[in-house]
C-alpha cells in the first residue's frame, strides 16, 4: 500500500483520544477507590494502604493503555486493509468501483446521468480517496491513532486514580473517608459532564449515574474489606 501522509487531526481523531481519556479517567477512579476502601477497611496501616493503591493506580494505567492500544490498532489494521483493497480494484476493476460511486449517488436522490459525471469526476482526480470514503466512511490519511488513544488512557487513569489515593493517604484519620467519598464524587461527576458532552447526553443524568456507581463501588469494597 502507498504510503498516506499523515495530516492534521480530524475531529473525529480528537474525540477518540478524548473517549480513551474519559473512560481511563473513569476506570482509574472505581478500581484505585475499591482497592483503598477494602485495604483500608481492612487495616489502619497507612503504608499498606498507600502501596495497595498505588499498585492499583499503576496496574490499570497501563491496563487501560494496553487495552485501547491493542483496540484502536485493531481499527486501524482494518481501515489500512480497506485502502490496501481498494488500491488493488481501481487497478483491477475500475468499472465496477465506477458504479459503486454512481450508485452512491444515485441512492441520495441525484439522476443516474448526473450521478455518473460525478464519479468520473471524482474518479480522475482522487481515485483511492473517494473510493475508502463512499465505501467505508474512511478519511484517507485519517487514520485513528492507537499510540495517542493508549497515551491519553494512560495518564487519565493515572490522574483519576490519583484524587482517591491522595485523599485516602494524607487527610486526617478521622477525615478520611469524608475526603475518599468527596474525592470520588468531585472526579466522577467530572468524567460524567465529560462524558455527556461526547456522546451528546443529558448532563444531569451522566453525572448523577457516576456518581452514584462510585459511592456503590466503594459500599461494595468496604464490605468487602470488612469481611476479613
Amino acid at each position: 500500500m502507498a504510503k498516506i501522509k499523515r495530516k492534521k487531526q480530524t475531529m473525529e481523531e480528537k474525540l477518540n483520544t478524548l473517549r480513551a481519556g474519559v473512560l481511563g479517567s473513569n476506570d482509574g477512579i472505581l478500581t484505585v477507590v475499591g482497592v483503598l476502601v477494602s485495604v483500608a477497611a481492612a487495616t489502619t496501616d497507612r503504608f499498606t494502604i498507600f502501596i495497595a493503591g498505588l499498585s492499583d493506580l499503576l496496574a490499570c494505567a497501563f491496563s487501560m493503555a494496553c487495552g485501547e492500544y491493542a483496540s484502536v490498532s485493531t481499527q486501524r489494521d482494518t481501515e489500512e486493509s480497506a485502502v490496501s483493497t481498494e488500491e488493488r480494484l481501481l487497478k483491477t476493476d475500475f468499472a465496477g468501483e465506477l458504479a459503486t460511486v454512481k450508485q452512491y449517488y444515485v441512492a441520495k436522490g441525484v439522476t443516474p446521468a448526473t450521478s455518473l459525471a460525478i464519479a468520473k469526476d471524482l474518479l480522475s482526480k482522487k481515485p483511492l480517496e473517494t473510493m475508502v470514503r463512499v465505501k467505508y466512511d474512511i478519511e484517507l490519511g485519517h487514520f485513528l491513532s492507537p499510540w495517542d488513544a493508549a497515551f491519553s488512557s494512560l495518564f487519565s487513569a493515572a490522574a483519576g486514580g490519583l484524587f482517591p489515593l491522595m485523599a485516602m493517604t494524607f487527610a486526617p484519620n478521622a477525615y478520611k473517608w469524608y475526603a475518599v467519598i468527596l474525592a470520588v464524587i468531585l472526579t466522577s461527576a467530572l468524567t460524567g459532564f465529560i462524558s455527556s458532552k461526547l456522546g451528546n447526553g443529558l448532563v444531569k443524568v451522566a453525572v448523577i449515574r457516576n456518581i452514584i456507581i462510585g459511592l456503590i463501588t466503594i459500599t461494595i469494597h468496604y464490605g468487602v474489606g470488612k469481611l476479613f
